[in-house]
């Protein structure tokens, strides 16, 4: 059996995983990791790039991560000095301002991101990936970025010697040995985070274009996965009763932007998962001559979804103090306050008054669902899919 571990991107909200993993680090009490298929996208790619390098010790590395991001702060991810804030800000200006007569490089991002590639470098290790994928530790690796020039989401892969590239009209895969390089790209979140340069080609944050997260696990043999994703689930009750309560006139830059940012970040996984629920759910009701003669050799793989029982993004209010002086100052320029613009408060707040609360509520959530993850992970997964719907 091939199990796949899916973590998906949210910038600072990616701190929820953490504590998932650091659960089932705790209930399943293995040496080597129990995911040999590991794949992720963003500040997912983030995670999964540190689990990959240290597949050989699940419980030092669930250890290392937590600790990782239990002191983490804004200024290991970006700098917030006044001179290259003040240097950025002038050249967003310039842009602006001159139009089509600036003919040095233009604005295209707002923080410098110098300070993670650091963080990536003194944290990874990613030159023992080859190593593990010999020694049998892992099947398959992936990260995924958005190529800017295509619009294409590349599918980055290394792995045993019998995994071959796919190509699918807006996805392809594309066998290397994983860099910092393509984790600064996977999590290069749009706009906020400048473009990385690739083999001539710019890229950004691999949740742009990637619609199906749980693809490349897939193509990477996993038989069933257990998918991390950062939005909290609404009933549809729920999603009725917030859109009639909820009413205002004026609407800030901040607030829109963190509508986007959610687009980007929290429905391609959820979309996915239903998707591949419905082909299940298809598949079961057929016969086994039936699904040898399908066109597309479709198989059931069970798909084991583990989401925050709280809104990530309202756990970010009242942490806009916790911010640099600086960068405080820029978010309140576009509305972002204490009360709103927490949404895009959440996704780049990596401090520990939030962070922290993330990493816990991961944690306890996971253990509330022990028996479930147990069931799905080393038993049998359509027993875990009837518990989950009682969770």
């Amino acid at each position: 059996m091939n199990l796949g571990l899916v973590l998906t991107g949210g910038g600072a909200r990616a701190a929820y995983q953490v504590g998932v993993i650091q659960a089932i680090a705790e209930l399943t009490h293995l040496k080597e990791t129990p995911f040999n298929v590991i794949t992720g996208v963003s500040a997912g790619a983030i995670n999964g790039s540190y689990l990959m390098s240290r597949a050989d010790d699940f419980k030092l590395a669930s250890h290392g991560l937590w600790d990782l991001w239990m002191n983490l702060h804004s200024e290991r991810i970006y700098r917030t000095d006044p001179g290259s804030l003040a240097s950025l800000g002038s050249k967003w200006l310039s842009t602006i301002g001159m139009g089509g007569m600036v003919k040095s490089k233009r604005a295209n991002h707002l923080l410098n991101t110098q300070p993670l590639r650091e963080l990536l470098e003194q944290e990874l290790q990613l030159d023992k990936l080859s190593s593990h994928f010999k020694q049998g530790y892992l099947r398959g690796a992936c990260v995924s970025a958005t190529n800017y020039l295509t619009g294409t989401a590349i599918n980055f892969f290394d792995g045993v010697e019998e995994l071959t590239p796919w190509m699918r009209s807006t996805r392809i895969g594309v066998r290397t040995p994983l860099t910092v390089e393509h984790i600064m790209a996977s999590s290069a979140i749009p706009v906020f985070f400048p473009p990385v340069p690739l083999e001539g080609a710019p890229y950004g944050d691999g949740c742009i274009r990637l619609t199906s997260p749980l693809s490349p696990a897939i193509h990477l043999g996993a038989d069933r996965i257990v998918a991390v994703g950062i939005r909290y689930f609404r009933s549809d009750q729920q999603t009725v009763d917030l859109n009639q309560s909820l009413k205002r006139d004026e609407l800030s830059i901040a607030e829109i932007g963190g509508v986007l940012l959610n687009a980007v970040f929290l429905d391609s996984i959820e979309t996915d998962i239903e998707r591949m629920e419905r082909i299940n759910a298809t598949l079961a009701m057929m016969t086994e001559e039936q699904r040898a003669k399908h066109p597309n050799q479709l198989k059931q793989i069970p798909v084991l979804a583990l989401r925050p029982s709280q809104d990530l993004g309202q756990l970010a209010k009242g942490t806009l103090h916790e911010f640099p002086t600086l960068i405080r100052f820029l978010l309140k320029g576009v509305g972002a306050k204490e009360d709103k613009g927490w949404d895009l408060l959440s996704y780049l707040a990596f401090e520990k008054a939030y962070t922290s609360q993330l990493i816990e509520l991961g944690y306890s959530d996971t253990m509330r669902k022990k028996e479930m993850v147990l069931e799905f992970m080393f038993g049998d997964p359509a027993r875990a899919g009837k518990m989950a719907k009682d969770v």
